[in-house]
């Protein structure tokens, strides 16, 4: 087609269908089609180059060589009675008669007949064989078909592997012409007109179509020769190899060639966009999966927070009585009376360690660890049910794509779901509940001694509560000392006591403040740390699903264009 001058109308046309199927071509890249798809174009698109071709299939010893052989007037395919064709078979036309095998393993034979000079005529092996990679053969060549001549017989016309091959041949989009052999074998025209009936009732029910039937008999029209007219010609033959010169006549052979691989390209498309279909149903699972992992993580950080604001209240309490008692303490002790206490410095020290620390370090040691106990069962149970989330969702994962060949995707899909299955099982399995709350201590004694900005050794909280207390006693009595040099007499500068007075009890508050603080936004960020682990562990699976998900998306869009695009090429050929 490439070499010839076309009509006008058509030209357009060619070049439209170039670029679609160019279009196609690139858009079947993108979603990594199978290779067997992507070959298929690429062979519809060679061939959209190339001389028409018309190919004849059918079951085995239908017949198939010798109705060519008679199609052509010329004996060119050996015949018999046993299966004699097992591989493709291309005739064109060439002055000096050879065979030769191409690289696709079709062999191709040359031979100087006048009607091969526009046309390729293809014989190929019989389907239903007991060779079964004979039908496999012929099956891949359909594709490549401009014309489809099905030949059937009438003692045996319109089987199930008949019904299921021409399934095939539609599906692709072909013209197909079905001849009807052997009907000399019937008596009466009447018993050939209902086998003609017959079989295009069986097509339009079965298949949806409704082809032309031409019913012939082959072994007459090679004795007569198929010379005489067709109202007088027994054989019926007259009639069909006028009605296939007339399908190969310039237009319409033109109409047809354009037509075939926009029929496969339609195929191709339709089946992308059912993958790609089945693809975003699966990723939609996915999405309701990750959707309610993070509604459960969600609920999980809100859970934890309120029920941890009832926790850490108890130990806010003991802080909160220290801060009354050491107010009471030095209301006691800076007062006239006491002076002579107050110039002793380990004395008042010895007195606030003894009647305000008291045993507040010890009870907050045990609350804090229950604390962290309930925070390490709390992230276990979540690790627990996410590991369930994610065992249903590969168990459903699994049964959906059983016998689906989905490339790169299914393959990409199934690994991460698989690793992050497999990331959070390990955590459960080798989850140490001693190991987990030894660092969550560590973490928060760290944190109450810089929140008090002491430098304490590998102990609990108790102890840094000890260590920042006993500081701040020392710093308090340090301004209760002053605050009595500053009042001796009493008279002379009563408003520095007062003012001492108010600076120790600021002291006694912000220590209990700072410690309050220091344990809550540790335990906060132990929480959005326990959840922050869950989503690290899903993160590469949940990238996968929205990168996939909007690939796809964008991709459907692509072939739902190119579908578009074809019908309206088909629809013009068509008129």
């Amino acid at each position: 087609m490439a070499s010839r001058t076309l009509p006008p109308e058509f030209d357009d046309l060619l070049r439209e269908e170039r670029e679609v199927l160019a279009h196609l071509q690139r858009a079947l890249v993108a979603v990594d089609a199978a290779v067997d798809d992507r070959e298929v174009l690429a062979r519809a698109m060679a061939d959209l180059e190339d001389l028409f071709l018309l190919v004849v299939v059918g079951e085995f010893n239908a017949g198939k060589s010798a109705f060519v052989n008679v199609l052509l007037g010329a004996d060119v395919l050996a015949e018999g009675v046993t299966p004699t064709t097992s591989q493709v078979t291309l005739l064109r036309h060439g002055e000096v008669p050879a065979t030769t095998l191409g690289s696709d393993g079709v062999l191709v034979v040359t031979t100087p007949v006048e009607r091969l000079r526009d046309v390729a005529v293809v014989d190929t092996p019989g389907t239903n064989a007991i060779v079964r990679e004979h039908q496999a053969v012929t099956e891949r060549f359909v594709p490549r078909a401009d014309l489809v001549l099905f030949l059937t017989s009438v003692d045996r016309p319109f089987t199930e592997s008949e019904r299921a091959f021409l399934e095939l041949v539609r599906d692709w989009g072909k013209k197909i012409v079905v001849v009807l052999n052997k009907i000399d074998i019937l008596e009466r025209d009447e018993d050939i007109d209902e086998v003609v009936r017959f079989v295009g009732t069986s097509a339009e029910r079965l298949l949806g179509i409704t082809p032309p039937i031409f019913p012939v008999s082959v072994r007459l029209a090679r004795r007569t020769g198929s010379a005489v007219a067709s109202e007088a010609d027994p054989s019926r033959f007259v009639a069909l190899r006028r009605f296939v010169e007339a399908m190969l006549a310039d237009a319409s052979r033109i109409r047809l060639k354009l037509q075939s691989p926009l029929g496969v390209a339609r195929r191709l498309a339709d089946r992308q966009l059912q993958a790609i279909d089945d693809r975003l149903g699966l990723l939609a699972d996915d999405v309701r999966l990750l959707d309610d992992v993070e509604r459960q993580l969600s609920a999980y950080r809100d859970d934890m927070r309120r029920d941890f604001a009832y926790r850490v209240a108890d130990v806010d309490n003991q802080l909160l009585e220290m801060e009354r008692r050491g107010h009471a303490y030095f209301d006691e002790t800076l007062r006239f009376g006491r002076v002579f206490d107050l110039l002793t410095r380990s004395r008042v020290q010895e007195g606030f360690v003894r009647e305000v620390v008291a045993d507040t370090p010890q009870v907050i040691e045990r609350k804090v660890d229950a604390l962290i106990d309930w925070l390490v069962d709390a992230d276990f149970r979540q690790w627990q049910a996410v590991t369930d989330h994610l065992a249903e969702g590969r168990r459903r994962h699994r049964e959906r794509i059983v016998g689906d060949d989905g490339g790169r995707f299914h393959h990409d899909r199934s690994r991460l779901i698989e690793a992050v299955g497999r990331e959070a099982q390990r955590v459960v399995d080798t989850y140490d509940r001693t190991r987990e709350a030894s660092a969550i201590a560590d973490k928060a004694r760290d944190a109450v001694a810089a929140a008090a900005a002491l430098q304490v050794a590998a102990a609990g909280v108790g102890t840094a509560v000890t260590v920042a207390a006993t500081t701040a006693a020392a710093d308090i009595t340090g301004l209760a000392l002053a605050g009595v040099l500053a009042a001796i007499g009493l008279f002379v500068i009563p408003g520095r006591r007062a003012r001492a007075k108010q600076e120790m009890r600021h002291k006694v508050s912000d220590l209990r403040d700072r410690l309050s603080r220091a344990l809550h936004r540790h335990f906060e960020e132990e929480i959005d740390a326990s959840v922050g682990r869950v989503e690290a562990g899903i993160a590469p699976y949940a990238r996968f699903v929205r990168t996939e998900r909007d690939r796809l998306a964008a991709a459907r869009e692509s072939f739902g264009e190119v579908n578009a695009r074809l019908a309206d090429l088909l629809r013009r050929l068509q008129s």
